[in-house]
């Protein structure tokens, strides 16, 4: 069965290998997702979808990741977050 998360990316690193780790905050967790040049590695984020998440970094962006049954990301969708008024005055 298919599925989605929603939340924020809050950190990012990239290496000179080309390898991107990003760190995706939703219900109250971070989640690590990696793309690696070495695709045997498994769990591998697509480059493009990882490329995109880091460019949120930063930024009143969330964003919801599709995955299929395997687990595997399908797509993103990005929107502006939408905070509370009444969470900002707290």
């Amino acid at each position: 069965m298919s599925y989605s998360i929603f939340g924020q990316v809050v950190g990012v690193r990239k290496y000179v290998n080309g390898d991107i780790e990003i760190d995706f905050y939703h219900e109250d967790e971070i989640t690590e997702y990696k793309y690696s040049s070495d695709a045997s590695m498994s769990d591998n984020f697509p480059k493009e979808l990882a490329e995109t998440l880091a460019s949120t970094l930063a930024s009143d962006i969330c964003t919801e990741i599709y995955f299929n049954e395997n687990g595997s990301p399908t797509h993103i969708e990005l929107e502006e977050c939408d905070y509370d008024e009444a969470d900002d005055e707290n």
